[in-house]
C-alpha cells in the first residue's frame, strides 16, 4: 500500500473526513504532483530560488511539513469502517492538493538529483468532504495568508473546476469563449463566480472599490469563515440546479443572467429553497414581472442602481413566500422602506 493512514475523525464544521497518515517521496511525485496542475489557472509556483534551500534540505532528508490533500464524495459512507488508503488508492486521480503546492513542486525538481532518496516518508492530512462548498471553506482558511491567490480568485477558479456544468441544462462560457463564439442564451462564468462568492459570504455586496483589495480580501475571508457551511443546509450545487429548472423559461433566463439578480438570487434562495424549489417556471416568472414593474419605481439619478438591483433581488427572493403575493404598489412601498 503506498499510503499508511494513522488516524481518521470528524470536522464537525465542514461534516468531513480527516485522516492522518504518510506515503513516501516517490509516491508524492508519481500521483500527488500531477494534481496540482488540476485547476487551470491554480496560484503559480514561486520562483525556484525561494525554495532553493528546501530543496537543498530534501537532499539531506529533511522531514518536510505534512501535505493536505482533499477529495470531494458526497457519498461517502461515514456509518461504517472505511478502508480510506484504498479509497485514496482509487481516486487519486480526482483528489486536490490544498495545501502543498509548492512543496511538492520543490521535491520534484529535487528527483533528478543523484542524492535523492524516494524512499523519505512524507506526512499527509487528508479530507473527504461530502461537498464543494465545504471543501472552499476549508481551502480558504488554510490558504488565507498566502497572498499570490485572493479569496476571489480562488473562488472564480473553483467555480469552473470543481462544478461538473455538463449535468445541467444550461450553456456557461468564460469571457475568453465568449471573445471567439458567443453561445446564445449562455451564463457567463464570471457572474457564476460572483453569484457563487455572494453565496458562501452571505452578501451580495463583496466589491467596494472604496476599500483596498488586500483589506476587501480581509473582509471577505471573515464573511466567509462567519458563514460556515451547515450540514443540512443549502449546497451551490442546489442553487444551480433551481437556476437550471426556472430557466425553462425565457423571462426568467433573461432576468437571471443579469449578473446582480444572479447574485441576489443565490443568496436569497438559501432561506426560502424549499418555497422556490416547489414553484415552477411560470409562476417564478410572472413574480420576476411584479418585482420589475416595482423596481421601475427607484429613481436611477438618486442611487446606485447595481447595488440596489443586488438587495432588494435578495430581500425579494429570501421572503418569496410573501413577497411574491404582494400587488405592486405594496412591493414599491416596501422597496421605499428599504432604500429610505
Amino acid at each position: 500500500m503506498s499510503v499508511i493512514i494513522f488516524d481518521t475523525t470528524k470536522d464537525g464544521v465542514i461534516d468531513s473526513i480527516v485522516a492522518t497518515g504518510k506515503t513516501t517521496y516517490k509516491y508524492a511525485i508519481d500521483s500527488l504532483y500531477p494534481l496540482i496542475d488540476r485547476f487551470s489557472a491554480q496560484r503559480k509556483t514561486q520562483d525556484k530560488k525561494f525554495y532553493a534551500r528546501l530543496e537543498r534540505d530534501i537532499l539531506d532528508k529533511c522531514l518536510m511539513p505534512p501535505l493536505t490533500i482533499a477529495f470531494v464524495e458526497p457519498n461517502f459512507d461515514k456509518t461504517k469502517e472505511i478502508d480510506i488508503a484504498q479509497y485514496i488508492e482509487e481516486n487519486i486521480n480526482s483528489g486536490y492538493v490544498l495545501d502543498g503546492i509548492q512543496r511538492l513542486s520543490t521535491l520534484n525538481r529535487a528527483k533528478d538529483n543523484e542524492r535523492f532518496d524516494d524512499s523519505q516518508t512524507l506526512y499527509l492530512n487528508v479530507i473527504i468532504s461530502p461537498s464543494e462548498d465545504k471543501l472552499l471553506y476549508r481551502m480558504i482558511t488554510l490558504n488565507n495568508g498566502q497572498k499570490p491567490m485572493t479569496p476571489r480568485h480562488q473562488i472564480e477558479i473553483l467555480t469552473q473546476e470543481l462544478f461538473d456544468f455538463t449535468d445541467v441544462n444550461i450553456d456557461i462560457q468564460t469571457e475568453k469563449e465568449r471573445g471567439k463564439t458567443i453561445v446564445k442564451g449562455s451564463f457567463d462564468l464570471g457572474d457564476l463566480s460572483k453569484a457563487y462568492l455572494a453565496f458562501l459570504t452571505g452578501s451580495v455586496n463583496n466589491d467596494n472599490n472604496k476599500i483596498i483589495g488586500e483589506k476587501m480580501d480581509q473582509i471577505i475571508v471573515g464573511r466567509i469563515m462567519d458563514n460556515q457551511p451547515i450540514a443540512e443546509g443549502v449546497d451551490f450545487k442546489d442553487v444551480i440546479k433551481q437556476i437550471e429548472k426556472l430557466s425553462e423559461d425565457d423571462t426568467v433566463k433573461t432576468w437571471l443572467k443579469i449578473g446582480n439578480n444572479l447574485i441576489g438570487f443565490s443568496v436569497g434562495i438559501k432561506s426560502s429553497y424549499d418555497v422556490i424549489a416547489n414553484i415552477t417556471p411560470e409562476k417564478f416568472s410572472d413574480s420576476i414581472e411584479l418585482f420589475e414593474s416595482a423596481f421601475k419605481s427607484i429613481n436611477p439619478s438618486k442611487v446606485n442602481l447595481g447595488k440596489f438591483r443586488r438587495e432588494l433581488s435578495k430581500n425579494f427572493i429570501e421572503n418569496y413566500a410573501t413577497h411574491s403575493e404582494f400587488d405592486e404598489m405594496e412591493l414599491v412601498e416596501h422597496f421605499m422602506e428599504l432604500t429610505a
